[in-house]
């Protein structure tokens, strides 16, 4: 299933994260693992934030993946389901 991923970094602790290198490091690791289709980072509610989006195979994976951004980096996760055109036309197509 193709899931958006987010991550939302406080403030103080991002700060720390960067001096650190911690945060670089969990985000390289992260991309390693995941080999998402596409990552982007920014500025959202004034936090910095990633977004992934990528396949989770197995909802088993969620807690490995969010457990380096909960405890070393304290930050906000979310998974959601999403859809590309292609994903949405065969769904639109199964509505009788």
């Amino acid at each position: 299933m193709r899931v958006l991923f987010k991550a939302q970094f406080e403030t103080v602790k991002g700060n720390e994260g960067i001096r650190s290198g911690k945060l670089p490091e969990v985000l390289k690791e992260t991309l390693d693992h995941l080999k998402p289709e596409a990552a982007y980072f920014g500025p959202e509610d004034g936090c910095r934030t990633c977004w992934m989006v990528f396949d989770l195979e197995d909802s088993s994976q969620l807690p490995s993946i969010a457990e380096p951004f909960f405890s070393q980096l304290n930050a906000r996760v979310s998974f959601t389901p999403i859809m590309n055109a292609d994903d949405l036309q065969k769904g639109l197509s199964q509505i009788r």
